[in-house]
């Protein structure tokens, strides 16, 4: 996939779903839960056992229904291994130049991790195509606003504290996306292979960012 088809998927969904999967063996019929609810955007997290193994057989399985991407990188060796697993898109919760570097020569999207005006300007001047605000938690999306006002070209995502009541705000704020972890793919929901309360969750979430939209 071309890394504009992969950033208008993205951002036209509008939710990115987080997943701290507690094997690799679940990623598929996660996948397959959060598509139920129109959530379309995975990243798997490198803190998911046998991650890279995982990516490779969620993009076999889903690749047509689903984005794929991967989370946590901090390393460009791992960046590579992802991308060629078939990962689409590389997310870091910091800001690394070697890992944008590695997923831009690629040919996938880059979403660095940042927080503050410079570390975020930094980002996207780096390469970034998305810059993830990390941790958002505590930011709100007033925060998005301030930062887009003199900087209206960039395209941000919150990750941190988003949930569906508040991924509206968040999206009226300016963001292209929610990266949603544990309030969208709960413990308790992959624990007990409950997929039917995923999707639920996708779909409160897409309801959420659909509203905020209109």
């Amino acid at each position: 996939m071309k890394r504009e088809a992969t950033l208008l998927k993205i951002s036209d969904c509008g939710v990115v779903a987080v997943i701290r999967a507690q094997s690799a063996g679940q990623l598929v019929d996660i996948a397959k839960a959060l598509v139920e609810g129109d959530v379309i955007g995975i990243e798997v997290t490198m803190s998911t056992p046998k991650a890279i193994a995982g990516i490779e057989k969620l993009a076999d399985a889903l690749g047509d229904k689903v984005v794929v991407g991967v989370g946590t990188v901090l390393d460009a060796a791992t960046c590579s291994a992802a991308i060629h697993a078939g990962a689409e898109f590389v997310v870091s919760p910091v800001l690394l130049p070697a890992v944008i570097d590695t997923t831009r020569k690629l040919g996938k999207v880059s979403i660095p991790g940042a927080l503050t005006p410079t570390e975020i300007l930094t980002a996207w001047s780096a390469g970034a195509d998305v810059v993830k605000v990390f941790p958002a938690t505590a930011m709100g999306p007033q925060y998005l606003k301030d930062l887009l006002a003199p900087m209206p070209f960039l395209r941000l995502t919150p990750t941190g504290g988003v949930s569906a009541k508040n991924a509206g705000d968040w999206i009226k704020a300016g963001a292209v996306a929610v990266g949603a972890g544990s309030t969208l793919v709960t413990k308790e929901a992959m624990a007990g292979g409950n997929w039917a309360a995923i999707t639920a969750n996708a779909r409160e979430f897409t309801a959420a960012v659909a509203a905020a939209r209109k």
